[in-house]
């Protein structure tokens, strides 16, 4: 077993520090959990790679800091501690690893382990969002809202009984299964939450993932990301480009209701967090820049796609795992066509 060489990379920091503001929002949401959830995601991440990288002689890189915090941003609030450290494990070892290490792996890491445990837990992966605390300090003050199915002290403050405190769904499911749409004001700032009324019961309105709450936030650390060339620009304006296109199609023209207004799709769910933190991953995405307009146009159309037909409400992983299957052929197509034009 060797000592693995350790890779530091400027671009992978001021990814690290784009997402710091997302932690610190998500603490003051959700409560200091939230912190220890990533620090789970970092920990296990770390061991894995370190262990891997020492058997085969490889490099360590920064991305491994990356690659865990936005997978434990794209988690529950209150996900288990040990799902948190499977999925973690299976990012490095399965997204990373089993194709050579660094720089060769074809999935983004973090998708692998979000879309892992997302399929092998889906009851944990979709009953423990919360909603976001209120009034300041909110939660930099608290360790956590307690899980709805566990312990309903936000549905005891309201006077609903114990049995309601099962009846939650984050925005894009309320949207879908019960008619309610939650105000675009809220997606923007993160302060999602509150009750309404379904066929005269009462629900609760959850916020969903850690990192994916404050649209605000999101788009300030894309620009940062873009700002500094951390990130390149064509891969988000076209996920957005694509998901703006087909929602207006199917909303706007095929008068389809199901499909959301344009704002809420964007803002809504993981689209900005992946837009921003994820489909811009230089290593499984396309290098050429027209492959990057193509894929990153796919992504979006798939994710408004998902969103509308298929069984669960987000669709973003999938999508994401999908474009990265076709970056490389995309690459391979495009230079051909180039080549063949200069000749």
């Amino acid at each position: 077993m060797k000592k693995p060489v350790f890779l530091k990379q400027k671009m992978m920091l001021r990814v690290v520090y784009a997402l710091i503001p997302i932690l610190l929002v998500a603490i003051y949401f959700f409560g200091w959990r939230v912190a220890a959830v990533v620090a789970t995601a970092l920990i296990f991440a770390f061991f894995t790679e370190w262990l891997m990288t020492s058997l085969r002689g490889g490099r360590m890189s920064y991305a491994v800091y990356v690659t865990a915090m936005l997978y434990g941003l794209s988690l529950p609030p209150t996900v288990p501690f040990w799902i948190a450290a499977v999925g973690a494990i299976i990012a490095i070892l399965f997204g990373k690893e089993v194709f050579g290490g660094f720089g060769k792996n074809v999935f983004n890491p973090a998708i692998v382990g979000r879309a892992f445990v997302y399929v092998s837990f889906p009851e944990d992966l979709t009953s423990r969002f919360v909603p976001a605390m209120q009034e300041f300090p909110a939660g930099l003050n608290q360790w956590s809202f307690p899980a709805l199915k566990e312990i309903p002290e936000y549905i005891k403050s309201v006077g609903l009984a114990r049995t309601d405190a099962i009846s939650a769904a984050t925005p894009m499911w309320t949207r879908r299964d019960y008619g309610f749409e939650t105000a675009i004001s809220k997606l923007f700032t993160g302060d999602i939450s509150g009750i309404f009324e379904h066929g005269g019961e009462k629900m609760v309105l959850t916020a969903g993932s850690a990192g994916e709450v404050c649209a605000l936030v999101i788009i300030l650390a894309g620009i940062y990301l873009i700002w500094t060339k951390t990130a390149k620009w064509q891969l988000t304006v076209s996920t957005i480009l694509g998901a703006t296109v087909l929602n207006l199609i199917l909303r706007n023209v095929a008068g389809i209701d199901a499909v959301p207004p344009l704002f809420f799709t964007l803002f809504s769910g993981g689209f900005l967090f992946a837009a921003v933190f994820m489909v811009t991953d230089p290593i499984s995405a396309p290098k050429n820049k027209i492959s990057q307009w193509i894929y990153g146009a796919m992504i979006g159309m798939l994710i408004v796609f998902f969103r509308y037909k298929a069984i669960f409400a987000g669709g973003v992983a999938f999508s994401i795992l999908m474009g990265n299957m076709f970056a490389p052929s995309l690459d391979l197509w495009i230079k051909r066509i180039q080549t063949r034009n200069k000749n």
